[in-house]
This record gives structure tokens, C-alpha cells and sequence, in this order.
């Protein structure tokens, strides 16, 4: 937008320059002040233009440590060491499926239930912000978890092993896959705050980006079902 507001400028101004310099009402002298004014407006858009891409990247990167610095808050806020036993089982329940697994699936465990949602849904490529899809899964998930009394509700990030190959990704979680899988659960659990049905004091979030797999990562199938966000609720005490 920015550039074509610069191209659109410098045309413009040009063209009166034209304009003036082929009328017989215009001195040698107004031409050039015609033209020097256009390279003025192009100077200062090229300027402006710099200046809000310095901008959003300082705001990508207070974005990224905010995210890592919620994590470690949220994880140390009660994170149950018991969670991945709790968890032991989920395996042989997909394993149990026959079928593929849906968009969002719910697996009752020992202490409570796990709400698996496939990331195709939520996220874009390489990315952890919520997609349209992405916000309205999660409102359903929201709406399941306040439907009954619940404890506390851990969101986990899960991401498969193929390693980040795109420059602007990799530089936006510098920290690879594990980095996004955390900014994904944080993403995912803020949405369930904010939907005002699940209480913040109520959850905790990690990101174990492709060390905790479902499945093997040697084929995409498997491998899309290991890119997901597992929400786990407790039961109530």
C-alpha cells in the first residue's frame, strides 16, 4: 500500500512537471521546481515507508519474547508433573480410532478428558495466529469445557519434526519448532480467555514442539496428526 501511495506520487508530480514544461505557460525554472518537488515526496515516502517496517519488526520481536515470557509464567503456574502419565493412554486410544482423525476429537483419559484440535484448522503454515476457522474451533472448544464442572486446563503445543526452511519464518521463532509450538498454545489459550468461559487462573500452557508425537514422523499423515494443540481438562475436585 505504502509503495504504490509513493509510486502514485512521484507519477503524479512528474506528470505536472510534464504538464507545465510542454505548456507554453511555464519557465525552464518552474519545470525543475516541478520535478524537484517529486523527488522530495518520493524521498519522504521512501523515508516513512522504512520507518513503519522498523516498527513492525520491533513489534514481531516484543511480540515473540512476550510469548516465551507467558510461557514460562504459565508453566510454572501449577504445571502437574503427573500430566504426560495422566496422558499415557491417549496413544492407544487414536491407535483404537479405525479412522482418521477429525478436525477436533475428544479422548476421555484417567483424570479427566482431551480435547485434540489438528492445527490445519487453527493455524496457517508457519504461523501462530489464530485463523478465522481457527477462532471459531476454539469457541467450540471453549463452550465444551465451560458445559461442566472442570479443574485445571492445560494447552499444549505440538509441531511435527520437519525443521523450519522459510527465512521469515525462522526468524520469527528463531527458537524453531519448539518456539512456535509454545506462541501456537499461547495463542490458543489466550482465545480461551478471552471467550470469557474458561478462567485464566485455570490455565497453564507448554510447547513441546515435535518431542512429544502421537505418531512417527515418517509420512505426512503421521505427521499431520503430530502437528496439533491438545487441551487437557481435569476434573473437578
Amino acid at each position: 500500500m505504502i509503495g504504490n501511495t509513493k509510486k502514485h506520487a512521484s507519477l503524479a508530480v512528474f506528470g505536472l512537471a510534464l504538464s507545465l514544461y510542454t505548456s507554453s505557460c511555464v519557465s525552464q525554472q518552474q519545470y525543475d521546481d516541478a520535478v524537484s518537488l517529486a523527488k522530495h515526496h518520493q524521498t519522504t515516502l521512501h523515508e516513512r515507508e522504512q520507518y513503519i517496517a522498523q516498527l513492525e519488526s520491533e513489534r514481531d520481536q516484543l511480540k515473540r519474547q512476550l510469548a516465551m515470557d507467558q510461557v514460562t509464567a504459565l508453566s510454572n503456574a501449577g504445571y502437574g508433573d503427573d500430566i504426560d502419565s495422566r496422558l499415557s493412554e491417549l496413544q492407544q486410544k487414536i491407535n483404537g480410532l479405525g479412522r482418521p482423525l477429525n478436525d477436533i476429537e475428544r479422548f476421555d483419559v484417567e483424570g479427566g478428558y482431551v480435547l485434540m484440535v489438528q492445527d490445519k484448522i487453527l493455524f496457517d503454515l508457519g504461523s501462530s495466529e489464530l485463523s478465522t476457522a481457527g477462532k471459531d474451533a476454539v469457541a467450540k472448544v471453549a463452550a465444551e469445557i465451560e458445559s461442566r464442572p472442570h479443574g485445571r486446563v492445560w494447552v499444549r503445543g505440538h509441531t511435527d519434526s520437519t525443521p523450519m526452511v522459510k527465512a521469515s519464518t525462522k526468524e520469527r521463532y528463531p527458537h524453531g519448532n519448539l518456539e512456535l509450538s509454545a506462541a501456537r498454545a499461547i495463542e490458543v489459550a489466550a482465545a480461551l480467555i478471552g471467550s470469557g468461559k474458561v478462567q485464566q487462573k485455570d490455565v497453564a500452557v507448554a510447547g513441546f514442539g515435535p518431542h512429544d508425537p502421537v505418531k512417527p514422523n515418517d509420512n505426512p499423515d503421521n505427521k499431520r496428526m503430530n502437528r496439533r494443540v491438545e487441551i487437557f481438562v481435569a476434573d473437578a475436585k
